[in-house]
């Protein structure tokens, strides 16, 4: 007589669901996370030219956006700890891309501003990573993209 596998005799315990990828309470986090890493080694690549890496690009998009801020309005907009600003902030100095200045009225505050140089390298990594993050998200339409870009906000503005 033809055994039967094990496993085909054994039905989900109780409160668990028959396929964990769609019905588990760690599926948005396991698919989240597959999907961070597809579009971080496509954003990866897109960097490689310009010698920086996505925790210099964040720092610089916050630069780009806000202008100057002190190293710890960077830690609170950034959710880096203030040891991996310093070390962030020290890269684009010694790449010409970041300046710390004195913050006039306080002469232990610096801020930190995007040099000329750091502007235009910007300017080009933003042009470059279009390409990665529209293939990142080519199985998307383009309302669909600006849903998830909505949607990932609301999540992390809680």
């Amino acid at each position: 007589m033809p055994r039967e596998s094990a496993s085909a005799n054994q039905s989900a315990p109780s409160g668990t669901p028959e396929n964990p990828e769609e019905g588990s309470p760690f599926a948005i986090g396991l698919l989240l996370r597959q999907a961070h890493d597809r579009v971080a080694r496509a954003m990866d690549d897109a960097l490689v030219p310009f010698g920086i890496e996505r925790r210099h690009l964040m720092v610089m998009m916050r630069l780009h956006a806000s202008g100057p801020l002190s190293q710890r309005d960077l830690v609170a907009h950034t959710n880096h700890d203030k040891a991996s600003i310093v070390r962030i902030v020290d890269d684009l100095e010694r790449l010409d891309l970041a300046s710390r200045q004195l913050v006039p009225g306080d002469r232990r505050l610096r801020a930190v501003t995007l040099t000329e140089h750091g502007r235009e390298v910007f300017a080009q990594a933003h042009q470059a990573a279009e390409p990665a993050a529209a293939a990142a998200t080519a199985p998307l339409t383009s309302a669909q993209t600006q849903q998830l870009q909505r949607l990932l906000r609301t999540m992390l503005a809680t």
